[in-house]
């Protein structure tokens, strides 16, 4: 199913953007910045219908990016499965409360969330350059899976960003390098697109045959900066995360603003 008011351009900075987003998807994260907001563009799409259509798109990307990673970085599965396992419930979760309720309720707390990871990683340079594990045995396993749940309501609610939520989170949390936890990241990250899709699927919120074509270069792009991620390593990562949190504080502070605070001011 294709929007009918779409356009020949619009398809076209679709496709640009699904590319992009795969791309910055692949290396840390964050690529809904891009993807859903293009979206949001297409006449007659509605958010719901954006939001969906947008998982569907981004679930090609996050399958081929994790499949690139694990063959040449090798990510812990006993780690990556049981996170990815409870991300996946938490998703369809959260997509249920994305049906419902505005937002614009979050975004505040998520642009405190971003300043502060943007700071503790400008702050702390060696954090995320090598792996050294905060817990051991069961511990590790019960906060691997804490993070797995909060990241995944968070992608079934509003989206962008999981991906570097996610790896700050293994970093800062669980003490991984910032390689390995953007592989893992990649494995549970497909886990969160699935639940919300298994949501919104049989609500008829995706438009298909768009999704389907944002697939397609979502996952160009994830196959291109996968591959650029492993081979260039965690510097390359590093610089990467902060520029899309930098991108990411901008974007929805700026929502915050129009949305909270330009009303009160009028």
């Amino acid at each position: 199913m294709f929007p009918p008011d779409l356009t020949v351009p619009v398809l076209l900075l679709l496709l640009l953007a699904a590319f992009a987003a795969g791309w910055i998807d692949a290396v840390v994260g964050g690529g809904g910045l891009l993807q859903l907001p293009a979206l949001l563009l297409v006449p007659g799409l509605t958010p719901v219908q954006a939001l969906a259509t947008n998982k569907l798109g981004s679930i090609f990307g996050t399958s081929t990016s994790a499949m690139t990673y694990y063959r040449r970085a090798r990510p812990d599965l006993r780690t990556a499965l049981p996170m990815a396992a409870v991300a996946l419930v938490g998703s369809f979760g959260g997509a249920s409360i994305a049906a419902a309720l505005p937002v614009a309720v979050f975004k505040p707390v998520i642009v405190v969330a971003l300043i502060t990871v943007a700071a503790i990683t400008l702050l702390r340079p060696a954090l995320g350059t090598a792996t050294a594990l905060r817990f051991s045995g069961h511990a590790h396993y019960r906060a691997a899976i804490a993070v797995g749940a909060a990241i995944g309501v968070y992608d079934g609610v509003l989206g962008p960003g999981t991906g570097t939520f996610l790896v700050i989170a293994m970093v800062s949390l669980l003490g991984y390098d910032f390689l390995q936890a953007s592989a893992k990241a990649k494995i549970v990250n497909f886990s969160t697109n699935l639940g919300a899709l298994l949501f919104f699927a049989p609500h008829g919120a995706v438009a298909w045959g768009l999704g389907v074509l944002l697939g397609v270069a979502n996952m160009s792009g994830s196959y291109l900066g996968s591959r650029m991620a492993v081979s260039r390593g965690t510097r390359f990562i590093r610089t990467v995360f902060l520029v899309v949190v930098a991108a990411l504080i901008v974007k929805v502070g700026h929502d915050v603003w129009v949305e909270n605070l330009s009303p009160l001011l009028r």
